[in-house]
């Protein structure tokens, strides 16, 4: 079975600042790029974002489809329907809140091991709801090393940055 590849990231101009965020989706030969700016946010905010973006496109687009098969709009699901999905960040805020972070943050109550509450939560709660849908495996590739997609990620990224920023 193909799997969807997804490589995403994020950054800023300052910290805070200006910031984009990008993906590269891959099934087979179909290729999606998005991307995306926001006038004042951080780093860590466009991450999360960048993987927001991916996973909702996904999930809204796995929704219609079980839709129309239920209506019988179509015969039956796209192949795509069902393909694991792999999730590449260089974020390693991203990577280690997901895999580790999570669970422990929900079962305190949306609060860290030091008892503060956590950063982000409003993002990081809409990627909870995405990665409970969706299942996807996360995994980190070092930013800047030359990986072809996150190469890219980077660049629209900073093409969005490039593009609004007030002169």
């Amino acid at each position: 079975m193909r799997e969807i590849i997804v490589h995403t990231d994020g950054g800023c101009s300052g910290n805070p600042g200006p910031g984009g965020w990008a993906y590269v989706m891959r099934y087979g030969d179909r290729l999606r790029e998005d991307s995306g700016f926001a006038p004042e946010t951080t780093n860590n905010k466009m991450e999360l974002t960048a993987v927001i973006e991916a996973l909702d496109f996904l999930a809204a687009r796995r929704r219609e489809a079980v839709r129309l098969a239920e209506s019988g709009e179509a015969t039956s699901l796209p192949s795509w329907h069902a393909s694991p999905i792999k999730v590449y960040t260089d974020s390693q805020y991203v990577r280690n809140g997901v895999t580790s972070w999570l669970r422990s943050w929900k079962a305190k109550g949306w609060k860290t091991a030091e008892r503060k509450p956590v950063k982000n939560q409003e993002l990081w709660m809409r990627l909870d709801a995405l990665v409970s849908e969706l299942s996807p495996a996360f995994f980190w590739v070092e930013g800047h090393s030359g990986e072809e997609d996150n190469e890219r990620c980077d660049s629209l990224v900073q093409i969005q940055i490039r593009s609004r920023r007030s002169p």
